[in-house]
């Protein structure tokens, strides 16, 4: 059964969507109660869920990867068809025993062999009722420039720092492997639509193959529960910035709620590239990482995958592998065996490993004859010039060692690069004394960790080795670095791969341990190993999603942008856009009138070139004054003469500048401060300290303001002006502690001003100040675009339950886009602004016009 939606996907990269439409003839969901079978019209749902009730009785994961975890073979009756079973290696499939019987588990992925057209209803029908396996058919030529082509070519090199500087690393940049790429992951959103209850299920899509993926699934469904786990690094924003589309791969990851990386370095790689490309910064609260993206917060699991424990040690209960390791002791007699298993790929260091040994042995001849290194050589996963580089050079370099420090009877290095049974790699892993991984990069890298639990062994290995059960066990490694494992074992003796002397030395080291430190070392391994498994990985995975996912139906949803720059906007339930017509009505019913506006992003472009007001802005400000029912509040940060300046013809107009420490009524008032302030000798004191800051921080400039002084880094670098902001906020606070100031920091400021000066302050004293006057406001409007303005949204959204405002009092908080705030309307833009202001500008107009029209009938009748 093929997708047909590959077909028109090539428009997808530049920017436009296909419809989501599957065909007519459609997977059916699994059955969750006997004798039931549910499917999703989603044709008539909308785009915040699904719009049919839900029949699922019990959890459910779809677990998305590039590959199902199946073997599959032709049947040997000779009837043609196919025969499937698990792949006991696939971690897909061994992840399964952490979520628990209770949560059912769906898989959607390719098949490794290539299934004919006509055969592939009937397999996917197979695999569906058999194994619960929805399997996504790629055209062979499709598949290859996905997988062959960008994944190999150009995600996988990157992500391990090489980049394509020539045509002969990687290759440069081929957009039409771009749009392979984003056709295949497509298709896979296809297949997860065909199973999904998207308001009960829970989606866990895996690795660098399928990263657009999420936004296929959360343009569908708006609260979709999603989950991504990279099992790649993720490289430095110096290395990922290179690629053409890295704001859409970032985007699209920012589509999930969950993102899991091995490490912190990876965690923090990808953060550093969200706030450096994208502007987007992320919080750490009570131990949890989260991205705030258009109102959604995407967390951050950090956890290393575990190995599938139980799998090992059924394969040492094996006789054919406690047979294989005795032919093993008997083969390496009277010999230390140190192992490497490696695939044979350029990021593997097994040259690196090789020549190490090769060092070891030319300055230690004493240990001729007593050492040897087997290398397991498993087959690359990719395929290219320079995987045959790599076999040449360790075939070379093999022979080289041998034929120098080899003799009868005695090799110094034996490669095993033939395909081995499990039990035999498992074999090899309980006789060595020592493990070593000299990746140069590497994701995670399991290695150490099978050969820990292997090494534990069991009583009756320990009867084939001539070991002392009560013993207790021993294991020594070395490993790079440059591994995800790397940080979790700390009892192994960590190397720079690159560094042949000092991984030389550490492999010596590594045989002159004592056994009580091995044992020590062992123990402290085996204990984390066995207690972090793949098992424990998924678990803690599930549960932070579910944690991730808490809020999803209390917040409504919007879904903006289009192509691959497509994300989810959502807001609490209470939060709407506001009606011109509607606010316009409450307008005319009402007599007092309070209005605050700010002005940098409400009534003026953020980041124009020019920052003073137009002409019509000034013109409709004006009009609003001039109604006698109306007090007109600008609330600006800018200082009070370039206001004054800017609105002197707005005569009516209160001005609150620096926001808020000076404030006048109008334009015949002279300012005055909101709040006593003996003097400013604290500037004495902060401004030297900010200078410091600006001279070590190239981009940032000191404002100076009458009541305040601002530390700008706007255009410096993000992560060091971040980072120098922290310090200079801690700096501040502890040189101005007795000072009557507030030292804040905000969207790349720190500021210093005086205690209690917000803009909130304003709100309160106006809305008092007519209270005072006998004119109850029925009417107030507050509009802001910034952190500052949340105060006033405070203020008035309080006041409305209090004496303060009439008790049928109209009242409008109104933000600038859709983002979490206090207000609870919002328009889109400033033009939306100026034309909701020049609406209610033009009812007073009217109802000017009607009382002139009004006092003439009177006149008229006296007369």
């Amino acid at each position: 059964m093929v997708s047909r939606s590959y077909s028109n996907l090539l428009d997808l990269a530049s920017g436009d969507f296909p419809n989501f439409s599957r065909e007519k003839k459609r997977l059916p969901r699994v059955a969750t109660v006997a004798g039931v079978l549910s499917e999703i019209d989603d044709e008539n749902s909308n785009s915040v869920g699904s719009g049919a009730p839900s029949s699922v009785s019990q959890e459910r994961m779809i677990i998305v990867g590039n590959q199902l975890p199946l073997r599959a073979h032709r049947s040997s009756d000779g009837s043609g068809g196919w025969t499937f079973s698990w792949d006991e290696d696939s971690l897909l499939l061994q992840l399964k025993d952490g979520l628990g019987e209770d949560v059912e588990v769906i898989y959607v992925g390719c098949i490794k062999e290539q299934i004919d057209l006509s055969e592939q209803d009937e397999v996917s029908q197979t695999l569906l009722e058999t194994f619960k396996c929805v399997p996504a058919f790629i055209p062979p030529e499709l598949f290859s420039k996905f997988y062959h082509g960008f994944c190999k070519q150009h995600l996988w090199p990157l992500f391990h720092y090489m980049l394509p500087l020539s045509p002969d690393l990687g290759g440069r940049f081929d957009r039409s492997l771009w749009q392979a790429y984003v056709s295949v992951n497509k298709i896979f959103a296809d297949k997860v639509m065909e199973v999904i209850s998207p308001d009960d299920d829970f989606v866990w899509v895996h690795d660098y193959h399928l990263m657009v993926l999420p936004t296929f699934l959360r343009k569908r469904f708006n609260r979709v529960k999603l989950g991504f786990f990279l099992h790649s690094p993720f490289p430095s924003s110096e290395i990922y910035r290179t690629l053409p589309i890295r704001d859409e791969l970032l985007r699209a990851l920012l589509n999930a709620d969950l993102i899991g990386f091995h490490t912190f370095d990876y965690a923090r790689h990808f953060l550093s590239c969200c706030s450096r490309m994208l502007g987007v910064s992320y919080q750490s609260k009570r131990g949890y990482i989260g991205l705030e993206y258009f109102g959604r917060t995407v967390s951050i699991k950090i956890l290393p995958v575990g190995i599938h424990i139980g799998q090992l040690q059924s394969v040492l209960n094996l006789p054919e592998t406690e047979a294989k390791v005795a032919e093993l002791q008997d083969q390496f007699k009277g010999q230390i065996v140190m192992l490497g298993v490696d695939d044979m790929d350029i990021f593997k260091g097994i040259s690196l490993k090789l020549l190490a040994m090769e060092q070891l042995l030319s300055q230690n001849p004493s240990k001729r004859g007593k050492i040897v290194l087997v290398q397991i050589a498993n087959p690359a996963r990719g395929r290219g010039r320079d995987v045959q580089e790599v076999q040449s050079e360790t075939h070379a370099t093999v022979r080289r060692i041998n034929e120098i420090f080899g003799r009868p009877g005695y090799q110094p290095v034996v490669l095993v690069d033939t395909p081995l049974q499990f039990y035999e790699r498992i074999a090899y892993y309980v006789i060595a004394e020592c493990c070593l991984v000299t990746a140069v990069r590497d994701g995670m890298n399991l290695i150490p960790y099978e050969y820990i639990i292997c090494r534990q062994g069991n009583e009756k290995l320990d009867m084939t080795l001539g070991l002392d059960p009560s013993t207790a066990k021993s294991s020594m490694l070395v490993v790079s670095e440059f591994v995800g494992c790397s940080p979790s074992l700390s009892g192994a003796i960590r190397v720079n791969p690159w560094n042949i002397d000092a991984v030389a030395e550490a492999m010596d080291s590594a045989l002159r341990v004592s056994d009580a430190e091995k044992q020590m070392r062992h123990e402290k391994h085996y204990r984390y190993v066995s207690t972090h498994d793949v098992a424990y990985w998924a678990r803690s995975f599930l549960q932070d999603l579910e944690r991730a996912c808490r809020d999803h139906m209390r917040r409504r949803c919007w879904g903006i942008g289009f192509g691959l720059g497509f994300r989810v906007v959502a807001l609490d339930p209470n939060f709407r856009k506001l009606s011109i017509d509607h606010i316009v009505s409450a307008y005319k019913r009402t007599k007092n009138r309070a209005i605050l506006l700010d002005y940098d992003g409400t009534m003026m472009v953020p980041g124009s070139i020019s920052t003073s007001p137009n002409a019509e802005a000034v013109a409709i400000l004006d009009n609003l004054c001039r109604d006698p029912k109306n007090v007109v509040f600008l609330v600006s940060g800018k200082d009070r003469d370039t206001l004054a300046e800017w609105f002197s013809s707005c005569e009516g107009l209160g001005i609150a500048a620096e926001h808020g420490y000076f404030v006048r009524p109008n334009y015949g008032v002279d300012f005055e401060t909101c709040v006593s302030v003996p003097d400013f000798s604290w500037k004495q004191i902060a401004e030297p300290v900010m200078k410091l800051y600006t001279e070590t921080t190239d981009g940032s400039t000191i404002e100076t303001k009458e009541s305040a002084l601002v530390w700008n880094f706007q255009y410096a670098d993000p992560d060091f002006g971040s980072c120098q902001a922290k310090e200079l906020l801690d700096h501040l606070e502890s040189v101005l502690a007795n000072e009557p100031v507030s030292v804040k920091s905000g969207p790349n400021i720190v500021e210093v001003k005086p205690q209690g000066v917000n803009k909130g302050l304003v709100a309160q004293n106006q809305l008092e100040t007519m209270h005072q006057k006998g004119m109850l406001p029925d009417f107030v409007l507050c509009i802001g675009d910034d952190r500052s303005d949340e105060d006033m949204f405070e203020v008035i959204k309080s006041a409305a339950a209090g004496p303060l405002l009439s008790p049928v009092a109209e009242v409008f908080a109104c933000t600038v886009g859709q983002k979490p705030s206090k207000a609870k309307y919002y328009l889109d833009d400033t033009a939306e602004i100026l034309r909701m202001l020049l609406g209610l500008a033009e009812a007073s107009a009217q109802d000017a016009y009607k009382a002139s029209q009004g006092s003439q009938r009177v006149v008229i009748n006296k007369e």
